[in-house]
């Protein structure tokens, strides 16, 4: 094999495909159009402005009824942003004042990404469903295709410099076989959704345009990687290897265990009560991460104690009598929650976000305690076994005060380890509270600098970086040590290699996207304790992120 044959990305999804190349549609080029529209014309170029854009929401709306799960909300949030009235009424404004309907499209896109853009976080990563709105609009003015993805008539792998979320979510996996991105980062939605669809899928991988359309390529998204000029026999045998493994992953009906028989708890993340009972049908054996904040994102008023609690029941009552742990508003930054009150900040990433901002809102965390309290006691005056946990904390004094507020309601008290003063102080912390929980997407980004939504930074943000490896380390031994729970909620715990690494290194759960859980515990009953160990061990001995999973592969394939 010469280099020309082989590129390396960031592997999201397991799983290996060997089919032609198929690149994604470019977008329209937005013609220069320096024309003023006359007076008597622009009511007519409005209207056939609002009728493209009303035909793209609506195709939106379309799209996401007919899907299921995370693909159905990701092209709803799209189908609203593209009904946005903010946006619509700036570009009607422009062609009222003479533009084109096309520069008044892209003008007007224009103004509202640069502002997503300033907000950073997850608005910033909304400007890659804004620009594909904008695509999308032109097109159907101009009478163009619209842009996106192929509809092929036979198998493809799907190439693409990104993937609007809106591409991915309409994805059929009968026809898209794996999908490669040049951009684009381990929590990105398209990442998300490729999981849910289980397509095996590679980002950030740099030099893509290298690869040719219609030329056949071997992808392994455990690996990172994409080959061509494979043999078509070699590349065969492997994929019906892999398909073994996905009857497997498919047949896997929990619970988590290892080879060797000692249990692993595999836990869903959700974010509201229907999101709950999705998970319930999996093989998941508790809420290993309930998002509260994403239940108010809309709402302008806070909630009373008792909507809260009818709320957080919806939740608790899918998985009656196991292990449900919720998650405190992690409000601010990314998620503005309206009530909340959010103040304008510079780098709210680093600002007055998560339990910074329940502290600083007075009686924001005890209503919101109040409701999880009241949510645990039945109709039969039966307590639920719910786990709470505080996001953003940083120091000793923030972990105290939130333990005693939490078991003042007789609840179990722990704190999300994003910040790596968390992770270098954990003997300390867990002195303070019942359990842990890593959230790896953020202990990642800080740990690294670098935002986990930019695309350009996808290669730092990847949680095989050794750095991030040995926080994990010192958080689980010291769980280890007081015989306490360290669980990881963060992206990590949904790739099944990296899994039996966090067993090895001592964390006690795992919680992920429902979607994600049989292949995970698939994983874990290959492996016995002291393989996860070994491979743990190996990792810890590398100095590249990549070095680090090809040194657990190189053990667990073993």
């Amino acid at each position: 094999m010469t280099s020309a044959d082989l590129l390396t990305g960031t592997g999201v999804v397991p799983g290996i495909a060997y089919a032609p190349a198929g690149w994604a549609r470019k977008p329209p080029q937005v013609p220069v159009d320096t024309r003023i529209i006359r007076e008597e014309d622009r009511p007519a170029e409005t209207e056939r402005f609002r009728a493209a854009a009303d035909t793209v929401a609506a195709r939106f709306a379309a799209r996401a009824s007919a899907a299921t799960g995370a693909a159905s909300e990701v092209l709803a949030a799209t189908a609203t942003l593209a009904a946005d009235r903010g946006w619509i009424r700036t570009a009607t404004r422009q062609i009222a004042a003479g533009k084109p309907a096309t520069t008044a499209t892209a003008e007007a896109i224009a103004k509202f990404v640069a502002q997503f853009e300033k907000l950073g976080g997850l608005m910033a990563e909304r400007t890659t469903d804004l620009n594909d709105i904008r695509d999308r609009v032109i097109a159907e003015i101009l009478g163009l295709p619209e842009p996106g993805v192929p509809q092929p008539d036979q198998p493809i792998i799907l190439l693409a410099l990104d993937l609007a979320p809106s591409d991915t979510a309409g994805l059929d996996p009968s026809k898209i076989l794996g999908l490669v991105t040049q951009f684009g980062g381990p929590t990105s939605h398209t990442a998300i959704i490729a999981r849910q669809l289980g397509i095996p899928c590679v980002v950030a991988t740099p030099d893509l345009g290298l690869v040719e359309d219609g030329t056949a390529v071997l992808v392994d998204g455990t690996t990172g990687t994409i080959r061509w000029g494979v043999p078509e026999a070699e590349a065969r045998e492997l994929v019906a290897a892999d398909a073994n493994r996905r009857a497997a992953v498919r047949a896997w009906t929990g619970p988590g265990r290892l080879a060797s028989g000692e249990p692993v708890q595999l836990l869903a993340n959700v974010q509201d009560g229907a999101g709950a009972r999705t998970a319930a049908e999996s093989p998941a054996e508790g809420i290993g991460l309930f998002r509260t904040e994403l239940c108010f994102l809309t709402a302008q008023t806070e909630p009373s104690v008792s909507e809260q609690a009818a709320i957080y029941r919806e939740v608790l009552d899918a998985f009656p009598g196991k292990k449900v742990v919720v998650r405190t508003l992690d409000a601010g930054s990314d998620k503005p929650v309206p009530f909340a009150d959010h103040s304008h900040e510079e780098n709210p990433a680093l600002g007055v976000r998560g339990v910074r901002l329940s502290f600083a809102r007075e009686g924001l965390l005890e209503h919101q305690l109040d409701g999880i309290a009241e949510a645990a006691v039945d109709q039969q005056g039966e307590k639920s076994s719910v786990w709470v946990m505080a996001p953003m904390i940083s120091t000793i004094d923030e972990a105290r005060r939130f333990a005693a507020e939490v078991r003042k309601r007789g609840l179990l008290a722990g704190v999300m380890v994003e910040v790596p003063s968390v992770a270098l102080l954990a003997e300390a912390f867990l002195n303070e509270v019942d359990f842990l929980s890593i959230g790896t997407n953020d202990l990642t980004q800080y740990a690294m600098a670098a935002d986990r939504m930019a695309p350009d930074l996808a290669y730092l943000t990847d949680p095989w970086q050794p750095a991030v490896l040995r926080l994990i380390t010192s958080t689980a031994a010291a769980g280890v040590k007081l015989s306490k729970p360290v669980g990881v909620c963060g992206e990590a715990a949904a790739d099944p290699v990296l899994a039996c690494v966090l067993v090895g290194l001592g964390v006690t759960s795992l919680s992920m996207a429902s979607a994600a859980i049989p292949a995970v515990g698939v994983a874990l009953a290959n492996a016995t304790l002291e393989q996860c160990r070994r491979a743990a061990e190996a990792a810890l001995q590398a100095t590249t992120a990549a070095d680090a999973k090809a040194a657990a592969l190189e053990v667990l394939d073993n």
